[in-house]
């Protein structure tokens, strides 16, 4: 009897002993989450200014530009000037534009693994710094690749997905980058990064103020980004609605250039 109760008083205690370290495990996990390597790119000014950051970040997502299906390696980029006449200066630009995946369809510049996922009828890639929205825009904004740029006039936030270039096949990518024009507020424009539902964190667009450009561009070495979600400014493009820079109450932002390293297959 004595013997048996040694034996549940040991067996009691290695229970505690475990329960305690787990315990100990989550609080440590909790406390001091693994820190994810990331590498940022920003840049801020004319379109001079940035160029040579933006250049490191094309070198780092794959030196070679890829405009066709089919990469392994290298990198994507959109810069609107494509879209065709019909679907610019209107507010119907189609989210999966850049991400046709019909083989009947012989359109490389269409097929580029790009979904945004917003819905709506609000995506507007424009030719006229937004002019034709209200007038005071065409001295706020500019182009860095002339002379379309875009902007969601349904939210401040866009999200993207990615597919495998010309295929429906889900896909990620290891980097993301965007060039904005007009950040005056040095917190309303960001770029979150997701691996699922997982957030690998949220990093901030640098100022530039009135008609310059801010890069954001991050990298990560060992994580797998299979959506990314951009905060571009606080407020929403509106006819009488002028940027803070203007008079207004809300930094009004643009997105320019897109850039991404080549989408493979999520599995």
């Amino acid at each position: 009897m004595k013997q048996q109760s040694i034996l549940l008083a040991a067996v009691s205690l290695a229970t505690s002993v475990l329960f305690t370290a787990c315990d100990k495990n989550n609080d440590d996990y909790n406390n001091n989450p693994p820190v994810i390597n990331a590498q940022v790119f920003t840049a801020s000014g004319d379109a001079a200014g940035i160029t040579a950051k933006l250049n490191e970040f094309r070198n780092t997502l794959g030196a070679t530009l890829n405009t066709a299906p089919g990469a392994t390696g290298g990198r994507r980029e959109v810069n609107w000037d494509g879209v065709p006449v019909a679907l610019t200066n209107t507010n119907g630009f189609p989210s999966d534009f850049f991400g046709l995946s019909d083989p009947a369809i012989n359109n490389n510049g269409r097929k580029r693994g790009l979904l945004m996922t917003n819905t709506g009828t609000s995506f507007r890639v424009d030719s006229t710094d937004f002019s034709e929205i209200d007038a005071t825009y065409a001295d706020q904004f500019n182009a860095f690749s002339p002379k379309k740029t875009f902007v969601y006039l349904g939210n401040t936030v866009t999200e993207c997905t990615f597919k495998v270039p010309g295929t429906a096949t889900d896909a990620s990518i290891k980097g993301f980058g965007v060039i904005f024009s007009d950040v005056d507020d040095a917190n309303s424009t960001t770029i979150e990064f997701f691996n699922g539902s997982k957030s690998l964190g949220v990093h901030k667009a640098p100022v530039s103020g009135n008609g310059q450009f801010s890069l954001l561009g991050v990298f990560f070495p060992d994580e797998k980004v299979t959506k990314v979600k951009i905060t571009s400014g606080n407020g929403l493009l509106a006819a009488g609605t002028k940027d803070i820079s203007n008079g207004g109450t809300k930094d009004l932002v643009i997105m320019d250039d897109f850039l991404y390293d080549e989408p493979k297959s999520a599995q």
